[in-house]
C-alpha cells in the first residue's frame, strides 16, 4: 500500500493544533466530534450567511452543554489562536492514525499520546517527520530555489509533486493544499510573504538543511532549476530591453499589451496636445464599456505623485472614468494612497516588475518554447489498479 504525504484537507497551522490538543484532552473523541457537528449544522447558506467572528458571542448562543464547553476551551487556550468555527481541520490532523498524535484510553478519553506529548514541547524529530509527511518538506525545497515566488509559479512542481505522492490530484486541491502549507509555514517563521510573493527564511533554510543532510541527485530537480535559471536570464534581457528601448515604440508596446489583456479600440496618442497620456484603450467592465487612459514612464527613477495628479486631470479630455500608470521603474511611497484617493477617480499603479509579470503573462515580446517535455511516471494509478 503506497504511502501517501500531502494528507490532511483544511490542513491547520501547527499552533492550532496544539491549542485543539490542549483544550480537548480528556473528553472523549465523540464529544469532540459532536462539537464539530453542532457547529456544521449551523453553517448558513450565502443567502443567510452566518458571522462566526466572534466566538465570545456566538459559542453561547449557538451551542449548549458539552458542546459549547468544548469550543469555549478551545476558544480560550493559547490566547484565542483557534476559532472553534475553523477546528475541524486540526480534528482530521489529530484524528489520522499514521500521525499517532492522540488516542482514546480505556476510559474513552481523547488524550495525546508519546509523539504527541514530544509535539506539542515542539521536538525538532517529531516536527520535522510531520513536515515530511505533510509536504512541508518538499514546498520549503521549492521556495528555496527561487527569490520570490508567487504561489502560481510555485503550483505546477507543486502539482506535479501531489500527482506522485499524494490523492490530491485537481487543480482546486493543488491550490487549497499549497496556500495552506504556506500558511503554515509563515505561521512558523520558516516563509515569509511580501506582497503577493512568498520566499524562505533563514530560519527555513536552516529548517531545510537540518530536514535534508543530504541530498540525492534528482534528474527533474535538476533539468527544472536549469529551466528557471534560464527563465530568470531571459527575464533580465527583457527588463534590460524596456530600459533602452525607443520611448516611442515604449508605447506601442504597451498598446500591444492592453490588446493582448482584451482591451479594444487601443490607440497610441500624438506626441503633442495628448494631455500627458500616451496610450487610450476600451475595456469591458461587467456590462459597461469603459474608456480607460495610460500613461508610460520609461525611466529607472522614483515616481512621485505629481504625475498622478496630473494623469487624473487628464481624464476628462479623453472621457475616460479612470487611468493607469506604467512605469520601468518604481512608485514612491505615498502613490498607493493617492492612486486611490476617496472620491476621485482611480488610478492603477504597474511598476517595472508588475510590468514583467504582464508582458510574460500575456505574451508579449516573450515566445514560451514547448522544446522541454517532462514525463512523470503516475504511481497512484498502479496502486489503484483492481484485479477481478
Amino acid at each position: 500500500m503506497k504511502n501517501y504525504k500531502v494528507i490532511t484537507p483544511l490542513f491547520p497551522t501547527y499552533t492550532q493544533v496544539k491549542a485543539m490538543m490542549k483544550a480537548v484532552s480528556g473528553y472523549s473523541l465523540k464529544s469532540v466530534r459532536s462539537m464539530i457537528t453542532a457547529i456544521f449544522e449551523q453553517t448558513g447558506t450565502p443567502q443567510n450567511p452566518v458571522d462566526w467572528s466572534e466566538p465570545d458571542l456566538w459559542i453561547n448562543e449557538r451551542l449548549s452543554g458539552e458542546d459549547a464547553e468544548i469550543a469555549l476551551r478551545i476558544w480560550q487556550t493559547d490566547n484565542h489562536i483557534l476559532n472553534p468555527r475553523h477546528s475541524y481541520g486540526c480534528y482530521l490532523f489529530l484524528n489520522y492514525p499514521l500521525f499517532d498524535l492522540m488516542a482514546s484510553t480505556a476510559d474513552d478519553a481523547w488524550t495525546p499520546t508519546l509523539r504527541g506529548e514530544r509535539f506539542l514541547q515542539d521536538d525538532n524529530e517529531t516536527l520535522r517527520w510531520l513536515d515530511d509527511q505533510e509536504g512541508l518538506i518538499q514546498l520549503l525545497e521549492l521556495l528555496a530555489g527561487r527569490e520570490m515566488s508567487r504561489r502560481a509559479d510555485l503550483l505546477p512542481e507543486w502539482q506535479a509533486f501531489l500527482h506522485q505522492h499524494s490523492k490530491f490530484a485537481s487543480d482546486r486541491s493543488a491550490k487549497s493544499t499549497l496556500y495552506s502549507r504556506l500558511y503554515n509555514l509563515i505561521d512558523r517563521q520558516l516563509a515569509a510573504r511580501e506582497g503577493m510573493s512568498y520566499r524562505i527564511t533563514d530560519a527555513g533554510r536552516e529548517w531545510l538543511t537540518q530536514a535534508l543532510p543530504t541530498q540525492q541527485a534528482d534528474p527533474r530537480k535538476e533539468l527544472l532549476e536549469a529551466v528557471k535559471r534560464y527563465n530568470a536570464q531571459q527575464k533580465e534581457v527583457l527588463r534590460e530591453q524596456l530600459s533602452t528601448m525607443n520611448p516611442y515604440k515604449f508605447e506601442h508596446l504597451v498598446a500591444q499589451l492592453l490588446e493582448a489583456m482584451g482591451y479594444e479600440q487601443v490607440e497610441v496618442t500624438k506626441a503633442s496636445g495628448d494631455k500627458g497620456v500616451d496610450v487610450v484603450g476600451k475595456v469591458q467592465v461587467g456590462i459597461t464599456t469603459i474608456t480607460e487612459v495610460v500613461q508610460v514612464k520609461r525611466m529607472q527613477n522614483t515616481i512621485n505623485r505629481p504625475l498622478i495628479d496630473q494623469l487624473r486631470g487628464a481624464l476628462p479630455y479623453h472621457k475616460a472614468i479612470r487611468g493607469t500608470l506604467i512605469t520601468t521603474g518604481r512608485f514612491a511611497a505615498k502613490c498607493a494612497e493617492a492612486a486611490l484617493y476617496p472620491g476621485a477617480a482611480p488610478i492603477t499603479l504597474i511598476d517595472g516588475d508588475r510590468l514583467l509579470e504582464l508582458l510574460i503573462e500575456n505574451n508579449v515580446g516573450i515566445r514560451r518554447s514547448n522544446a522541454v517535455e517532462l514525463l512523470d511516471v503516475d504511481l497512484q494509478l498502479f496502486d489503484e489498479l483492481e484485479i477481478d
